[in-house]
């Protein structure tokens, strides 16, 4: 349907007719030389209440009396067009057949804003294609790019993201959003909305979990990641987060979004996440009923409910419920509806001719133009982690063997649109060798049959459809074998050698009616548990989620005497004999071993083992795949292992030449060759930490403050496998004469790079920095800038980098402000992280932290260390106070000047349990001198809050002082006068 449509756009553009005919304006607000703020100040005038609350929908409908069409929210663009919604049809996912470029950390990989920034133009024209093929289902404000940082590889929803880095983060998203939103001074391409804010890194309990952010991790990292883009107006607005912070969700947090909208002068338009605003009363409970939570979220700041799908009547009647309470006024929402019609107006859908966007039709999706660039950014996506062998030489080069679970297959993901069509990395190879070559391709996989060992029946496939269970036969056949796939971790595929199709279940009866690993709840995953006898159980992991709503957390596969295949519990679970039929390594070593070159493409599945909804446990590549590739690796030392993934994988030992690529799109196979045989010298850099191993990691995936746990190229000590921006070139560079300077308020450090190979390359020159004395802890070092630059054999370039003073600050929690610290500063210029290649040392003259003075009134989040406390709500609209989660918690307050007289503590706590609790004040360690106790009365609410006092002894002089705090209380603010 799709190509006709395109077909006739076509033809109607050829011969001269408009898709959209242009009118003359019949209001002010459609008349495009009237400024913006005019337009919406005469449309709103003209809105009556009820058309207004229709515009506070995703799903806003048509106002027939003034001529304003339908207008939908929520297009998702990650790496290309993705998916909408239709509202003719309930609200079901439509996915886009464009151009799919590599997953959006792919992107971030080439280290190549002006790159990323024309990928971002291409998706936006597509946007716009689809939207002049359907504007009902396909509309122009987009739902991307997603900036969260990627703090820990084990979240599911790693592949959306770009980076560890906030400062490497807000270049490529303020590039893709400029891309996306077009050059106009005033119209938008596209309106892009940035994901998720705030502090959202897990799929785990994700609606319910608290993402705990003292004060230096929530301004220095999390929210420097989405102010670049916001700050360069190449965002529209953000979109809420799923999680809470510091005990609040986002979606009613009004000092997020007062803090996002304070970065720029534009008129934002927030949106919340789908179902986000339901889930603030349930599952997470803040509010009793739709209508608080609703009038909450309104005020907090987001102007649009993603909720009920296209209908927006319910979302109406709590709203008007609210207003009738006198929870919410009209000022309230006509305050959102602007901000909606400002974005409206801007996307041109307003004007008579649509705007200087509106003639953009269908012929851009997967143009020519589209498939070049797709390729040329999937090459420069790929980062080199090891090399002994690459690049080959096509001319003594003719035999390869091609070898893997995705040697001849491309996935898209969650996110991903269809691909009109694929170049696998078989593909690419056989076209680059050409006639003069024979490439072979080889799977790899183990075929094998799965005997019940008490009723000694076997796993039989009984055909494709949903009715066809499988069950437990007497004797083997085709239909009984199955090709084996450990993709990540312990999680496995079986796919049936007889039909093609994969086991597939929810809870049993088990079919083989799936062609592929897919869906909201992936229920091809299964995982095969070693028992000391040399069986397995066959456990189905299909039903994991980000919350846990299932009672069966154990779902094991049995065969009864009769051959019904079923579920129970590890107890009732059957003991399979896997009996290989066909061993998978040994026939890939055997394709390898004459070959002349060997090429093992493996990784992961993005619907197997971590996405949206899923968490991984660990970072391992899958047993099997290691196996194949260790198979290979010793029947011919001329492989290369193309790890095709989203994430940074470990292995129990790492390839001579390894090369990392994320699922890349339609052009993967092309862009794969092209750097394999070096017609294109890889440049690719990685964009977050790869550890040794899972146990590298913090034990608890909730961890937020990557301070005080030690985590990313930013704090953390241990040895990485390959560090932050790593990623190796055919070409060799020399690096020379650095030059420093501080002047005017700004660092600039000249330093000069030489291709002192024989290829031409490219180079991305890094300069980090490190405050070599602090009143706190800092980085061990920190990207401060970063250019990509080409070199030709023997030529040299001076690369300049200019850092303002001003971006040398870090936030001092004893004032709540930025401040830069008087320090020398060491400049490290390097080809990554932990390959620096020149370093200097410049003078800032900032200033000193003075000591703390705890006289004034002090925010108890605002501490120096902490152990067993949580940070929580103030109050259900703004501030943050501390809780204690364990016996004998505490925080601590350093270098505080006590003055010469001992003083009297008072705080501001509450207490919502019976009985009296207890603020211990110590010096100098949580077990240290007791110089007084405060106790804490109950107020019978955790939002009610009263004043605690305790006279101290001996409180006197420069201490670090520690409050150990008793359990059930809350402390908002304290001092000692």
């Amino acid at each position: 349907m799709r190509v006709a449509t395109v077909l006739v756009l076509a033809l109607l553009a050829s011969l001269g007719v408009s898709a959209r005919a242009a009118a003359a304006p019949a209001y002010p607000f459609q008349n495009p030389r009237l400024p913006v703020a005019v337009r919406v100040d005469d449309l709103l005038d003209r809105l009556t209440l009820d058309e207004k609350l229709l515009l506070l929908h995703q799903s806003q409908s048509a106002i027939p009396r003034l001529g304003i069409p339908y207008f939908k929210n929520g297009t998702e663009a990650l790496h290309g067009v993705g998916w909408s919604n239709s509202y003719t049809d309930n609200w079901n996912q439509v996915l886009a057949e464009g151009t799919v470029f590599p997953q959006a950390v792919g992107l971030a990989s080439t280290w190549d804003p002006a790159l990323i920034r024309k990928v971002g133009a291409a998706v936006g024209d597509e946007v716009r294609g689809y939207n002049s093929i359907d504007p009902v289902v396909w509309g122009t404000q987009v739902w991307a790019p997603v900036v969260n940082l990627l703090r820990d590889p084990r979240w599911g929803r790693n592949e959306e993201g770009y980076s560890e880095d906030p400062l490497l983060t807000g270049a490529i998203s303020t590039a893709y959003g400029k891309g996306l939103q077009g050059d106009h001074p005033v119209y938008l391409k596209t309106a892009p909305v940035l994901k998720h804010y705030l502090a959202y890194n897990n799929e785990t309990n994700r609606h319910t979990n608290s993402s705990n952010l003292p004060p230096r991790v929530k301004h220095e990292y999390d929210e420097a990641a989405f102010r670049p883009a916001i700050a360069a107006n190449a965002a529209t607005g953000v979109m809420g987060s799923y999680n809470l912070v510091n005990g609040r969700p986002t979606h009613v947090d009004a000092e997020l979004y007062a803090t996002v909208r304070s970065w720029t002068n534009k008129e934002l338009y927030n949106v919340s996440d789908a179902f986000g605003p339901q889930a603030i009363r349930d599952p997470q409970h803040y509010y009793d009923t739709l209508d608080q939570a609703y009038a909450a979220m309104l005020r907090a700041g987001l102007d649009s409910f993603t909720i009920d799908g296209s209908d927006s009547a319910p979302m109406v009647a709590e709203l008007k419920s609210a207003l009738a309470k006198g929870l919410l006024t009209e000022a309230d929402v006509d305050r959102s509806v602007r901000r909606a019609l400002t974005i409206r107006i801007r996307l041109g859908q307003l004007d008579p001719d649509g705007g200087p966007y509106g003639r953009i039709g269908a012929d851009v999706i997967d143009s020519p133009a589209h498939r070049a660039l797709n390729r040329k950014t999937a090459a420069a996506a790929m980062v080199l982690l090891k090399n002994k062998t690459l690049p080959l030489d096509a001319a003594r080069t003719k035999k390869i063997a091609v070898i893997g679970p995705l040697h001849d297959q491309l996935f898209s993901d969650w996110y991903g649109g269809n691909m009109p069509y694929q170049v696998t990395p078989l593909d690419g190879i056989r076209e680059r060798v050409g006639g003069q070559g024979a490439v072979t391709g080889v799977e790899g996989l183990d075929r094998v049959t799965f005997r019940d060992t008490t009723t000694g029946r076997y796993l039989t496939a009984t055909g494709t459809g949903g009715g066809d269970n499988i069950v437990g036969t007497t004797a083997p056949s085709p239909a009984s074998r199955w090709d084996v796939n450990d993709w990540m971790g312990d999680y496995s595929t079986l796919r049936n050698a007889d039909n093609g199709r994969y086991l597939t279940g929810n809870f049993g009866p088990f079919t083989t009616s799936s062609e592929r690993p897919t869906g909201w709840f992936v229920q091809q995953q299964f995982r095969f548990e070693a028992q000391a006898d040399g069986t397995y159980l066959i456990e189905y992991v299909g039903y994991e989620t980000h919350e846990s709503w299932y009672p069966f957390r154990e779902n094991f596969v049995t065969v009864t005497a009769d051959g019904t295949v079923g579920t129970g519990t590890r107890a009732q679970a059957s003991r399979f004999a896997r009996d290989v039929v066909t061993d998978g390594a040994a026939g890939a070593a055997a394709a390898a071993r004459g070959a002349d070159a060997a090429v093992v493409v493996v990784g992961s599945n993005p619907f197997i083992y971590g996405r949206e909804n899923h968490d991984r446990a660990n970072t391992d590549l899958g047993a099997s795949q290691q196996a194949l590739i260790a198979a290979v690796t010793a029947a011919n030392p001329n492989t290369v292992v193309v790890l095709e993934d989203s994430y940074p994988t470990t292995m129990d030992s790492q390839p001579d030449t390894l090369l990392w690529t994320t699922h890349a799109g339609s052009e993967t196979g092309h862009a794969l060759a092209d750097v394999l045989f070096g017609d294109h010298n890889p440049s690719g850099r990685l964009t977050q930490t790869w550890y040794r191993s899972t146990a590298d990691l913090p034990p608890d995936l909730f961890n937020y403050d990557i301070i005080s746990s030690g985590q990313t190229y930013l704090y953390n000590r241990s040895e990485p496998l390959y560090a932050f921006g790593h990623g190796l070139s055919y070409a060799t560079f020399r690096y020379s004469d650095i030059r420093a300077r501080t002047a005017g308020g700004t660092v600039t450090v000249d330093v000069d790079v030489t291709n002192i190979g024989r290829r031409a390359g490219d180079e991305v020159v890094q300069l980090y920095t490190h405050q070599r004395t602090s009143r706190d802890p800092v980085p061990l070092k920190q990207l401060r800038a970063f250019e990509k630059v080409t070199l030709k054999p023997g030529r040299t370039t001076t690369v300049r980098f200019t850092v303002p003073v001003a971006d040398l600050a870090h936030w001092d929690v004893t004032r709540s402000r930025w401040v830069v610290e008087a320090s020398d500063y060491e400049l490290l210029v390097g080809a990554s992280s932990d390959d620096i290649r020149q370093r200097a040392t410049v003078r800032v003259a900032g200033e000193k932290i003075p000591p703390r003075d705890l006289s004034r009134p002090t925010r108890a989040e605002n501490f120096d260390g902490y152990a067993g406390v949580r940070l929580v709500d103030e109050s259900k609209i703004t501030g943050t106070a501390v809780s204690a989660t364990a016996p004998g918690a505490w925080i601590r307050f350093a270098g505080a000047d006590l003055g010469r007289r001992t003083g009297t503590f008072t705080a501001t706590t509450a207490k919502a349990t019976p009985g009296a609790g207890t603020i211990e004040i110590r010096l100098d360690s949580p077990t240290g001198r007791l110089v007084g106790t405060a106790t804490v009365a109950s107020t019978s609410d955790v939002y009610t809050y009263a004043t605690a006092t305790a006279p101290l002894t001996g409180a006197t002089g420069a201490h670090d002082v520690y409050l150990v705090l008793g359990p059930d209380l809350r402390l908002a603010t304290f001092s000692i006068t």
